[in-house]
């Protein structure tokens, strides 16, 4: 499940290994007696172990808040067990915001029996246990959540379908839409593109191909956008260094939104975070890139991942650190950016050695 356009669709993809028209059918009755049924659109995905598979998605609209729902996908050549979604409200409403689930990852470290886990299986196995405790925990500890909002790693390779399998197969992901951003773990295969029905991607006809980048997309897909309530989310790919495309996406979200009152953005690379490998390097150049569209388009929050520790700036504009200390800023200038951990606790990195100038707070608790 992924959020529609707005908060009133659900977005739908699943693989099958069957070629056929994709359906989905919606209900308010358990007994399936009211549903409505829509149809999709099936592309050919990959070959695993020699069984060709296919990706299919759908969208429903119309949808109500504060309802319960049923949902049936076909698959196979006939429809599958009922699901159970609920909407919650539209006005007050939370999401989960994580990071770096990353499953795999865990590979090559050493677990709490002494075993190096070299074997990628069993670090899938591992992680996919741990990500899926730590979803039931969320959705128990705030069970009014309408969605999560992914920074990016959902896997460690980017064509490993038992990953994506162990990310996906979480119990909380059958009536909770995530979000998901392109990482560079996900990057550089299609198999991102063909498991995610993200809304508003952005139209990359006509863009030329330039081996592994398009001027528009990375071969893992590309940028989109969708609104909940008083909010406009913005997702780019920060593996695509193009900075127009992401620029013409964020013009066209705004415009088509004018009047929301709140403008969030994620990406996966940490431009404002605080860990070791990352930061100072390839977060520090990425910066330059993206730093001066958040200040160009007035971004109020900043979700990012890709550091694997905790990181909260002060506002930034402009490269200049506002401190609002213990008052209450209302419609502060500069934007906040925030970095997420490792949500799986598949790895972790030290935070830098130096705390820099733009974090407020920062933390590594594994």
């Amino acid at each position: 499940l992924t959020p529609g356009a707005t908060e009133s669709q659900l977005n739908f993809a699943y693989y099958s290994k069957t070629e056929e028209t994709p359906k989905v059918k919606i209900a308010t009755k358990a007994d399936m007696s009211d549903a409505k049924e829509v149809e999709g659109k099936q592309t050919q995905a990959v070959a695993i172990e020699g069984v060709q598979y296919y990706s299919n998605k759908a969208s429903v609209n119309d949808l109500k808040e504060n309802t319960t729902y049923y949902y049936q996908v076909f698959q196979n050549g006939k429809y599958q067990d009922a699901q159970k979604y609920s909407t919650k409200s539209f006005k007050n409403y939370s999401f989960l915001y994580v990071g770096d689930p990353q499953i795999g990852a865990s590979s090559g470290q050493t677990s709490t029996e002494g075993d190096a886990m070299k074997d990628n299986n069993y670090a899938a196995r591992n992680d996919s246990y741990n990500w899926n405790n730590v979803l039931n925990n969320a959705v128990k500890q705030n069970p009014n959540l309408s969605f999560v909002a992914s920074a990016g790693d959902q896997v460690n390779n980017n064509n490993n379908e038992k990953q994506y399998a162990g990310y996906l197969g979480a119990d909380a992901l059958r009536s909770l839409p995530v979000a998901t951003t392109i990482g560079n773990h996900d990057s550089g295969s299609a198999q991102y593109e063909m498991h995610y029905n993200n809304p508003n991607a952005f139209d990359t006809s006509g863009y030329r191909n330039t081996a592994k980048y398009t001027e528009g997309k990375t071969a893992a897909g590309t940028d989109y956008y969708y609104t909940y309530g008083n909010t406009l989310f913005i997702v780019l790919d920060t593996n695509n260094y193009n900075c127009a495309t992401h620029e013409n996406v964020m013009r066209k979200a705004i415009k088509e939104n004018p009047n929301v009152k709140w403008k969030v953005v994620m990406f996966h690379h940490d431009i404002y975070g605080s860990g070791q490998p990352h930061s100072d390097t390839d977060g520090a150049n990425l910066r330059v890139l993206f730093a001066p569209l958040m200040d160009e388009f007035g971004i109020d929050i900043c979700l990012t991942g890709h550091d694997h520790s905790y990181a909260r700036s002060y506002l930034m504009a402009d490269g200049t650190a506002i401190d609002y200390g213990n008052s209450v800023a209302v419609n502060p200038e500069g934007t906040l950016y925030i970095a997420a951990g490792s949500a799986s606790g598949s790895k972790f990195y030290k935070l830098a050695t130096t705390k820099q100038y733009y974090i407020a707070e920062r933390s590594n608790t594994q």
